[in-house]
């Protein structure tokens, strides 16, 4: 599942964030002197191991053809930069149940009117929404995704006052949605949510290189539980409402040219079902870049929190998160490569059957390389494996245990 760039990083993002530093941009197509378009197409060829990510897998192999346009925009105090693309999947076998679309758009702005270590102003709002094939990337939705048509939209902003050149005060919000293509005809619900955060942060800077974070948020969540698979669709009366909050404090640089990090640890109490069930722990925030030459970047990224379960009815989880990644430029930017690994632990904190009372750990690691022949022509590759293992309620060995493994090659035509 992705969620909100406050509680949720991904190995996807850790990786991709570590190429493109270190990847050449096309020309792309200029209107006016502040807007850049670049507009691309991809092409690409896929054999999957096991297309529903199940004990008892199935081999599959799939087509993908991908249109996307980027956009920038840039003048004195604003830098916007979205994305719009189209995806459709065609499979060898399986086409009637498995051919797809996907589609989706995002877009982030910012605006300051002074530098970071000033007094001023700052604003940063993004919003992104994703329509996801289940076969998607195996690294998608932010390491995590179960074998589902599914819809995603995040919404975010923080606004930042920089009293001096050491404190300053942020006001930030956050609203994700997840929704399943639930066909039960086809098969049984899962159950996606909602999520509203809004919080605030202090930081202060003692030197020029570290800042001093305290962190709080207050969340609210609605579960789309309505619908009980085990009892034949009976509602057992568990509330779909939710709520918790945050305090966290750490460090963070404040301003350096190729290292950036931020640790945050602190306090999570989370209540579930208006009451049925609260939970109280440690949770954390982690990201750190390292830009160590013009051709090496390094991203790892962590985090951990509470959300209703997206596969037990009325459940709740707790997530851990922790991923790296690596991405390398060779012969004179012509060739580079990524490597990415995450890990991802699901623990059931509220669970009103024993059945669902269990934990489950997925690790994902994926290798990619990408050759440019020219500005208007591309070409990549990749190998992905993906391993889930779950243990407690009587789950252990049944279809919640896999391997997958998944093959990729194709190319891109720039402008």
């Amino acid at each position: 599942m992705k969620t909100s760039k406050l509680i949720v990083l991904s190995a996807i993002a850790a990786a991709s964030a570590a190429q493109a530093d270190i990847m050449d941009r096309p020309k792309g197509y200029t209107i006016g002197e502040r807007m850049t378009l670049y507009p691309y197409v991809g092409f690409n060829y896929t054999y999957d191991s096991n297309i529903d990510s199940s004990k008892h897998s199935k081999s599959g192999s799939q087509w993908v053809v991908s249109p996307t346009v980027d956009l920038t925009y840039l003048d004195e105090n604003w830098s916007v930069t979205g994305r719009a693309y189209y995806q459709y999947h065609a499979y060898n076998k399986y086409s009637s149940q498995l051919n797809t679309s996907s589609y989706g758009e995002n877009i982030s702005a910012k605006w300051a009117n002074s530098s970071a270590s000033e007094k001023g102003w700052s604003l940063i709002v993004s919003e992104d929404y994703r329509q996801i094939s289940q076969d998607d990337d195996m690294t998608s939705s932010g390491g995590r995704g179960i074998g589902r048509d599914r819809q995603e939209f995040t919404a975010n902003g923080a606004i930042e006052r920089r009293l001096n050149a050491y404190m300053r005060l942020a006001a930030m919000g956050n609203y994700y949605l997840l929704d399943y293509d639930n066909n039960n005809d086809k098969y049984a619900p899962l159950y996606g949510w909602k999520r509203t955060v809004a919080g605030g942060e202090i930081g202060f800077a003692p030197s020029p290189w570290t800042e001093l974070i305290l962190h709080a948020n207050y969340q609210w969540y609605r579960q789309d539980n309505d619908y009980d698979r085990i009892n034949g669709g009976n509602d057992r009366g568990v509330a779909s409402e939710s709520k918790g909050y945050s305090f966290l404090a750490g460090i963070g640089t404040r301003a350096t040219e190729r290292i950036d990090y931020r640790l945050l640890g602190g306090w999570t109490r989370f209540e579930y079902g208006n009451g049925t069930k609260d939970a109280n722990g440690f949770t954390y925030q982690a990201s750190a870049k390292w830009k160590v030459s013009d051709t090496l970047s390094f991203m790892a990224l962590g985090s951990s929190y509470y959300q209703p379960s997206e596969t037990q009815y009325a459940s709740a989880i707790k997530v851990y998160t922790g991923s790296v990644g690596v991405g390398k430029s060779f012969i004179q930017g012509k060739v580079s490569g990524t490597f990415d690994l995450s890990y991802r632990k699901e623990s059931h904190e509220c669970s009103t059957g024993a059945a669902g009372d269990y934990d489950t750990d997925i690790w994902t690691t994926r290798l990619g390389l990408s050759y440019c022949l020219n500005r208007f022509v591309s070409l990549f590759g990749s190998i992905e494996y993906q391993t889930s293992e779950s243990s407690g309620g009587n789950v252990s060995g049944h279809y919640y245990d896999y391997d997958r493994f998944r093959g990729t090659v194709g190319f891109r035509l720039t402008y």
